[in-house]
């Protein structure tokens, strides 16, 4: 081949290195049309008919959504076994694919195994749950490899692998730091909140791992959001959740309860109020729960609210209940 130039490298690497004869530091450029090598610096075609590592077709995301005609098959999932590199042969349809006595003469030589398919269909779970309350990807990777983590070490036999996904997916939100509640979790699965807390002590003990604990603040802007609450009263709300729980006020009681009652007294004293009941069910607590929270904290309602907050109910105007 004219203008080619191999050279081995050290201690009889067998790898050769193609280079330009005239200038063997430049950079060669290659043409992916005509599949050439060609120096930069003076034109010359060091090497030819390179092989072409793309796929076969162009693919215009406009057409064939459904089929792509570039055989490089599915995107690999580590978290599989094999690593999606199977082959599944369809049905065919012409009298060449089946034989005298109507059978298909090319058959899977191999399927995927009931472990791989029982995996994937959770892994479809899990991304069908976090698409439903809004959950980033990375949190449904987390949430996957977890549940990967409890299927390959069987330690909760005879616990159905939904229940086991919808604990993995409470113990990966909080461990990022977006923590929700288990009523949240089981509003988007068909399990029930009973269950979904067994297994999530269970995962913890076979994983030997741990969860940091929720705090007020880890709800409070998600709630006041959802309630269309303005800065001001997310602000004093949160304000009013940590004081209480520094006063040592509400011992005993669940973080969210103690937050759903601060945003209580917060709206109450602001000029967007907000009932009971429409807070207990975005917080996905009970009124009652919420009116036992806020008895605890009344009495030193004027100790927690923070000394800029602008008052449109004065502190001995809020309701008693």
């Amino acid at each position: 081949m004219p203008g080619l130039n191999i050279v081995r490298g050290r201690c009889g690497d067998p790898l050769p290195k193609v280079q330009c004869p005239n200038h063997p530091d430049a950079l060669l450029v290659e043409d992916y049309r005509a599949g050439d090598m060609i120096c930069p610096e003076c034109g010359l075609v060091v090497g030819d008919r390179v092989i072409d590592v793309g796929s076969e077709w162009r693919t215009f995301s406009n057409e064939k959504a459904t089929k792509d005609p570039s055989r490089v098959g599915d995107a690999q999932n580590p978290l599989l076994n094999g690593g999606d590199l199977t082959t599944m042969i369809s049905k065919g349809t012409g009298a060449a694919s089946f034989d005298e006595f109507g059978n298909s003469k090319y058959q899977n030589r191999r399927t995927m195994s009931s472990s791989d398919r029982a995996m994937l269909n959770a892994f479809k779970e899990i991304s069908t749950m976090a698409d439903r309350i809004n959950l980033p990807r990375n949190i449904i990777d987390r949430t996957n490899n977890l549940f990967k983590q409890v299927y390959e070490q069987k330690s909760l036999k005879g616990r159905s692998n939904d229940a086991i996904a919808s604990a993995c997916l409470y113990i990966a939100c909080r461990q990022e730091g977006v923590p929700r509640t288990f009523k949240e979790i089981c509003a988007v699965s068909r399990i029930s909140k009973k269950e979904i807390g067994r297994c999530f002590k269970l995962i913890l003990k076979a994983l030997e791992t741990s969860v940091d604990l929720i705090t007020t603040g880890d709800f409070m802007s998600r709630f006041c959001s959802n309630l269309g609450l303005p800065k001001q009263v997310q602000m004093a709300a949160t304000y009013i959740a940590r004081k209480a729980v520094e006063l040592d006020l509400v011992p005993g009681r669940s973080p969210i309860s103690v937050a759903a009652a601060a945003i209580y007294m917060a709206s109450q004293a602001s000029a967007e109020k907000k009932t009971q009941k429409e807070i207990g069910d975005i917080a996905g607590v009970a009124d009652v729960t919420i009116r036992q929270s806020y008895r605890l904290i009344y009495p030193r309602a004027a100790d927690l609210f923070p000394p800029d907050f602008k008052f449109d109910t004065p502190v001995d105007k809020l309701p008693a209940l």
